[in-house]
């Protein structure tokens, strides 16, 4: 069957492709949960990938700072580079053969290699030191809290009996209460030393992490030393795919994103390590004991809009209670005075005023992106959630505005033709009056003129 050059141009076609996508809109939504299902087993095959797009991604604003130093020394500016990569990106036109200096060109690729090795070994020696400087730390903590547990669980079983052997002495009955958190307590010590062994036994699974994160890290690497080849190949591929308008505004939405990204990620981990590094030092000060641990897990948890930093204090509250209860209630108010301080002070220092979003969308995009993509939707709902904001703004709004000025416009057309309709109008009607008038004193001039011929004045 041979299909005719105008078979879209039929009447019909239009009406069986929206019949088409109504039939696949309908199939989506009533396999809404096996959609979801399909695409994670696919988001995990492909993982070491969008992993290492990630890394790549991350490391690159620190690849251009040995890069652009390389460059200046060798003469090179930005207009070359861009030069360079046109024919790849279809920017070049058809006629101009002209190539770029080869020798400048070899330049510029050895100095991106070399910018990317120095960044990629000062990373590693980077999160060496730190492991090798918390990790000891960390894993003495873990096991002496473990060991201890049993003990700090007594001690705090006694000081309970002892507030409620104080409170019936002024016949206050909180022996409830009491029986409440000496269940709890004892529940989680049965949890603790149940599953000590199904903790041990996940270290197979960390290991294939680790695997995968190696994998993920060469793929960046690679990706990073031929990011301009990429990035021109991606550029051909919309430029063939889209309009010349399509492409321009696609490119300018992506270069915001991509700064509000940026700013967001460098921001927030600095500012986990900020909070982390503060919380080390009041508990160091304080002399209460796991202070490397909890302050390893308030910088983590702090990662995580709104809903981390509260994370963060009840896990190292509980931590801190089965100790001593009055560093917990130290640690819970140091940690609310810290937090007001570095969501009033520090993070608009960081942030500035790129990341203006209201806290509804902040909201739903942790909702909705964690339910979809677990913790790291949770870490990016906030840049996303000004995304989404960038794209209410510049569609709905814009639309909005456009629909509004143009419905402005046809009043003002709607009143200007009224307007020269009543001016026509009363033109008319002053035309009529005038020969209404000009008739009537003709006809008062022949009444004249028959009465002087009858002599009747």
């Amino acid at each position: 069957m041979r299909f005719s050059r105008n078979f879209k141009d039929r009447k019909w076609v239009p009406y069986a492709v929206a019949g088409c996508v109504v039939v696949l809109f309908y199939l989506l939504a009533s396999h809404f949960n096996y959609f979801f299902v399909g695409l994670g087993y696919f988001i995990g095959f492909i993982s070491p990938v969008l992993i290492g797009l990630i890394m790549a991604y991350i490391l690159d604003p620190l690849v251009k700072i040995p890069e652009g130093w390389m460059l200046s020394k060798a003469g090179i500016d930005q207009a070359f580079i861009s030069e360079m990569y046109r024919g790849l990106t279809g920017e070049r036109p058809d006629g101009d053969e002209e190539e770029p200096d080869p020798v400048k060109a070899r330049t510029v690729r050895l100095c991106r290699v070399l910018a990317v090795w120095i960044t990629v070994i000062v990373v590693i020696l980077l999160i060496v030191v730190i492991l090798i400087s918390l990790i000891p730390q960390l894993v003495k903590s873990l096991g002496a809290f473990f060991n201890n547990f049993d003990t700090y669980a007594d001690s705090l079983q006694n000081v309970l009996n002892g507030i409620s052997a104080d409170a019936s002495k002024s016949f206050i009955d909180i022996s409830s209460f009491t029986k409440i958190l000496d269940n709890s307590i004892d529940k989680i010590a049965d949890y603790v030393e149940k599953n000590m062994g199904n903790i041990l036994n996940k270290s197979v699974n960390v290991g294939k992490t680790i695997v995968n994160i190696v994998i993920s890290f060469i793929l960046a690497i690679y990706m990073l030393c031929d990011k301009r080849r990429l990035q021109a190949g991606w550029k051909r591929f919309m430029r063939a795919l889209l309009t010349e308008k399509s492409y321009r505004d696609g490119t300018t939405f992506w270069t915001r994103c991509n700064q509000i990204l940026i700013r967001y990620i460098a921001g927030d981990m600095l500012d986990g390590l900020i909070v982390g590094i503060i919380n080390f030092v009041f508990m160091s000060i304080a002399g209460m004991d796991y202070a490397a641990l909890v302050s390893v897990i308030v910088g983590l948890t702090n990662l995580a809009p709104t809903f981390g930093p509260l994370v963060g204090a009840i896990i190292g509250a509980l931590m801190l209670v089965f100790v001593n209860p009055w560093w917990a209630l130290w640690f819970l108010i140091f940690t609310a005075i810290l937090q007001t301080i570095d969501g009033y002070i520090i993070k608009p220092k960081l942030f500035g005023n790129t990341l203006g979003v209201s806290s509804l969308w902040i909201l739903i995009s942790i909702i909705v992106l964690g339910r979809m993509f677990g913790v790291a939707g949770i870490l990016l709902a906030i840049p996303f959630a000004a995304i989404f904001d960038i794209l209410y703004k510049e569609i709905v709004l814009s639309r909005l505005e456009k629909w509004k000025a143009a419905r402005a416009q046809a009043q003002e057309e709607e009143k200007a033709k009224k307007a020269a309709e009543d001016a026509a109008v009363k033109a008319a009607q002053e035309a009529i009056m005038a020969v209404v008038k000009k008739d009537s004193s003709q006809v008062e001039d022949e009444e004249v003129r028959e009465k002087l011929s009858n002599h009747d004045i």
